[in-house]
């Protein structure tokens, strides 16, 4: 029985999910020559080409797409078993995603602490649209993430906390203009769905006057005074103005989905990420 190498399956794995041996090696602290060896070497192993070298970016062959989740299940179980057996400090890699202002104000400090109390579990951290984030948790490149729900969707993770959302602006007489410009992210953001909603459901007309999916580029419009936009309550900086004039805004909640099976260095994180939001995320 040929006996599989860990480290050649990590690789492969982190060639897949990079697209390129320039960038596995980078991230797997190798030079590209030693990963082009170590996947010629795996794929001696099993007897069949796992990698189709011939595009623009390295894709799979058949036998390759195959062999990736099984691949990643062995990796899961190797982590989990080191973590659980080595001398008590658990070892691993957690891919994290977050929605990029929830990471900005409420993950710095938290992440921080997490890598400081567990210093061998590597910590990988991807900052995009909530439906994106699920999207990548399907598909097994994400072990774990907080992303923005429905209130009461309890079929979309375990909730952290509830977020209030508030009108924002330079100056809260912009809510007096006709139509009424608003500084939103593209769809499918759940801020954009809100405002649009309380909007229309009050027969307020609007123009989109700065789209930006960048938390930075939206921050920046508002304090250029180009309209109002919607933040949570929690993040209104005080160099912004509260518009109170507007229609209220449902809250939306905040929860945190795992990978199915993931378990070892993911569920510490999940369990840091639980104690440290669900009693005061403005305060993390």
């Amino acid at each position: 029985m040929t006996s599989l190498d860990i480290d050649l399956l990590r690789t492969f794995v982190t060639v897949v999910e990079t697209h390129s041996f320039t960038r596995a090696a980078q991230q797997r602290g190798l030079t590209q020559p030693a990963v082009s060896l170590q996947m010629r070497r795996l794929e001696q192993q099993l007897g069949a080409p796992l990698l189709d070298r011939g595009g623009a970016t390295v894709g799979l062959t058949t036998e390759g797409a195959a062999l990736l989740p099984q691949a990643r299940r062995l990796l899961k179980l190797n982590d989990e078993i080191i973590a659980t057996l080595s001398d008590g400090e658990p070892e691993g890699e957690v891919r994290f995603g977050a929605p990029e202002d929830i990471a900005t104000v409420h993950l710095p400090g938290i992440l921080g602490a997490f890598a400081r109390s567990h210093p061998r579990i590597r910590l990988s951290v991807t900052c995009d649209y909530t439906a994106n984030l699920l999207d990548q948790l399907s598909r097994g490149l994400l072990d774990l993430a907080l992303v923005k729900r429905e209130a009461g969707g309890a079929d979309l993770g375990l909730k952290v906390w509830s977020e209030p959302l508030v009108w924002v602006a330079q100056d809260a007489s912009v809510a007096e203009a006709s139509p009424l410009p608003l500084i939103i992210a593209p769809a499918p953001d759940i801020y954009r769905k809100r405002a649009l909603q309380a909007l229309e459901a009050a027969g307020i007309g609007f123009r989109a006057s700065f789209t930006s999916p960048s938390l930075a580029g939206q921050m920046a419009a508002l304090r250029a005074g180009l309209g109002v936009g919607v933040l949570p309550a929690a993040m209104a900086p005080r160099d912004l103005a509260v518009v109170k004039t507007l229609p209220a805004l449902h809250d939306s909640e905040i929860a945190l989905v795992s990978a199915r099976g993931s378990g070892g260095p993911a569920k510490l994180l999940a369990q840091e990420v639980f104690r440290s939001l669900e009693r005061a995320p403005d305060r993390a």
